[in-house]
């Protein structure tokens, strides 16, 4: 493979433990080959903050270009995932959630007055994280994302584009003869 190549890749999942391993070690494989162009084509509905954080700085990270298209929605944690591209698409009929970030507890737990300072401290932390990253990829200060998330905004594609999230609303996703790598 050379240089000039592209991989495309589609994420349509929960930002998970199982995903965004598949996600980095695809492009971390690919990116060994030689390739540093990478499209992927994503659609989620969020998830786990760690595994979100963790393949935004991966993606950011590599020497190579990453061009992100929304194909459906990108809502919550995928949202950072979506920040990491160097060009960022949106299908006309895309969707983008901001919201805050949430702590699930399953079951009847007991939970320590210590844990729960520490949970607390750990989702004012991921706040914090998130909104950098939105705000530093978008035209939104770090105050109006906060704002933004504690509204549980709703984006559709041109609200995205004028918030400096979408850098262009288009249709095309790839061409005829792409290889798509499924990551779901």
């Amino acid at each position: 493979m050379s240089n000039e190549q592209t991989v495309y890749i589609r994420f349509f999942g929960d930002v998970n433990n199982v995903t965004v391993p598949k996600l980095i070690n695809i492009v971390q494989e690919k990116f060994n080959a030689g390739i540093r162009k990478f499209v992927i084509l994503i659609s989620s509905r969020g998830g786990n903050v760690f595994y979100g954080l963790s393949a935004y700085n991966f993606l950011k990270g590599i020497p190579a270009e990453i061009i992100m298209h929304n194909f459906g929605s990108v809502d919550s944690t995928a949202g950072i995932i979506y920040c990491a591209g160097d060009k960022r698409y949106s299908v006309p009929e895309g969707r983008f959630l901001i919201h805050p970030v949430t702590w699930t507890y399953v079951g009847t737990v007991s939970v320590p007055e210590d844990q729960m300072e520490e949970n607390v401290k750990s989702l004012k932390q991921d706040t914090e994280n998130i909104a950098n990253i939105i705000a530093k990829n978008s035209v939104k200060s770090k105050n109006e994302v906060l704002e933004d998330m504690r509204n549980r905004t709703n984006l559709n594609p041109e609200q995205a584009r004028e918030y400096g999230l979408v850098h262009e609303i288009k249709n095309d996703l790839i061409p005829d003869d792409a290889t798509i790598f499924q990551v779901d």
